[in-house]
């Protein structure tokens, strides 16, 4: 066994050790204080996970709250390399056929004539290039490349200028319309002056050109089509007004071949976010029995027993058993949504199909309301966002819990300083005791050493 430690090394009472066990016997109520914080800090960090919980529940709430949402629908074409479609909310199920005539196209008119480079012959040095109506004024000498410049620079021009290279040493001035369609067709007035020139075909002569077919590489059409033998024409060939809710992209033409697109309810997507929304909602209550169970176990840091908790599930379990709507289905337990015998939430997907082939409207009022009642979700939104929000039950608590650990927070540093205060008190207290008996020990040596001598002295003479 070691030697106990001592202040001076000379006394036998180690009062490191007294003063460390009468600390730790002072010390005991700021461990309960800490304690308590720790407590406390864990009770806060459950309030901040019920927190994400509550946010998974009301953000999956809010994908099914609105009828847009509920019914949504899926286009397919039969021949994708024709056209594309795309169905929104507003889409009207059916199937459509249709035959692309002809394709919306920007005008594209070249120059006439070509020049052997870019940017080192001079094409001309000063007039205008009238192109749409609209001016380009050039004021000194220009490249093919500071006409595309000076072209492509002025406000308002109806055309992108470019330069093509056709040939080895044969550059072409191109125009290629900025919108496709026959409105958006543009002419050319050429009064260039100077330089080595620059011309553009006028086919029938009347000093402008782009204004027949013959003057241009590509002649700007409108889209031609018929969709269920009705004759469409458009400006664009990205079409939204001839199937309902479905957006139509034409790529490529074909007067010989029809394409059918087949607009119906997409039910993936909506049971995608049902089940978006049980997953939500079980891990709630995962969240939940993980407390009961921590509390049945003795700790006493759980929200087990806090009545936020207990009111909320109790809330929402009511409000998914609840009647909306008045059609077909007043109850989510009718289309699939229902309780197992632990308290999750299930979902028969064979049920909600079902469901939406009968009575799909009836379906979107039980889920997202009408003009006069909420449905189901938004009624769960608004219930959620009680707890959640500013002033809620849930922000409420955690604040009244943030506040119990700042105040302990100051206790705790209070009582830190007492016992440091405390401790060098007591160790002075100590070394002096500890000097004294150092004292106490030398003294007595003394006495002895002197005792001894004073003893062999008298007996000497004897």
């Amino acid at each position: 066994m070691s030697s106990p430690i001592t202040f001076s090394n000379f006394n036998n009472i180690d009062f490191n050790l007294i003063l460390n066990s009468v600390m730790q016997q002072e010390s005991q109520p700021l461990q309960a204080l800490q304690t308590r914080q720790s407590d406390l800090s864990t009770l806060n960090s459950q309030y901040a996970t019920l927190a994400t919980r509550l946010g998974a529940i009301e953000s999956a709430a809010d994908d099914l709250s609105t009828p847009d949402v509920v019914q949504q629908f899926t286009a397919t074409v039969s021949d994708p390399g024709a056209l594309t479609a795309t169905a929104s909310a507003g889409a009207v199920a059916g199937r459509y056929e249709i035959v692309v005539n002809e394709l919306a196209r920007a005008q594209v008119t070249a120059s006439a004539t070509t020049t052997p480079d870019t940017d080192t012959t001079i094409v001309a040095s000063g007039g205008q290039l009238t192109i749409g109506g609209v001016q380009v004024t050039i004021s000194g000498n220009v490249t093919l490349k500071g006409l595309v410049d000076q072209i492509n620079g002025t406000a308002g021009v109806p055309a992108t200028a470019s330069i093509v290279q056709t040939a080895p040493g044969q550059y072409r001035l191109v125009l290629t319309g900025t919108d496709t369609g026959t409105s958006r067709a543009f002419t050319i007035v050429n009064g260039l002056t100077g330089g080595a020139g620059l011309a553009f075909s006028d086919t029938n002569g009347n000093g402008v050109s782009g204004d027949s077919a013959a003057d241009n590489a590509v002649q700007a059409t409108d889209a031609s089509l018929l969709v269920n033998n009705l004759p469409v024409t458009s400006a664009s060939n990205t079409l939204t007004s001839v199937i309902p809710g479905t957006t139509v992209t034409l790529t490529a033409k074909d007067p010989a071949k029809t394409v059918v697109v087949t607009v119906s309810g997409d039910n993936a997507a909506l049971i995608g976010k049902v089940q978006s929304f049980v997953t939500a909602y079980n891990a709630l209550v995962s969240f939940a029995n993980d407390q009961s169970k921590a509390a049945a176990g003795g700790q006493t840091n759980t929200l087990a027993h806090d009545s936020v908790l207990r009111e909320l599930r109790d809330a929402l379990r009511s409000a998914l058993l609840g009647a909306y709507g008045s059609g077909t289905f007043t109850h989510l337990a009718e289309v699939g949504l229902g309780f197992d015998r632990n308290g999750n939430l299930t979902l028969d997907t064979t049920a909600l199909n079902d469901a939406l082939g009968r009575d799909p409207a009836s379906v979107t009022a039980l889920f997202a309301g009408t003009a006069t009642a909420g449905g189901a979700f938004s009624a769960i939104q608004d219930l959620v966002r009680q707890y959640t929000q500013a002033g809620g039950f849930l922000p409420e608590a955690q604040q009244t819990v943030q506040g119990q650990i700042d105040q302990l927070g100051r206790q705790i540093a209070d009582m830190q300083d007492r016992l440091a205060v405390r401790r060098a008190a007591l160790l002075q207290e100590y070394i002096a005791a500890d000097q004294a008996m150092t004292a106490l020990k030398a003294q007595s040596g003394s006495l002895a050493s002197f005792g001894s001598s004073s003893s062999g002295g008298l007996f000497s003479n004897f």
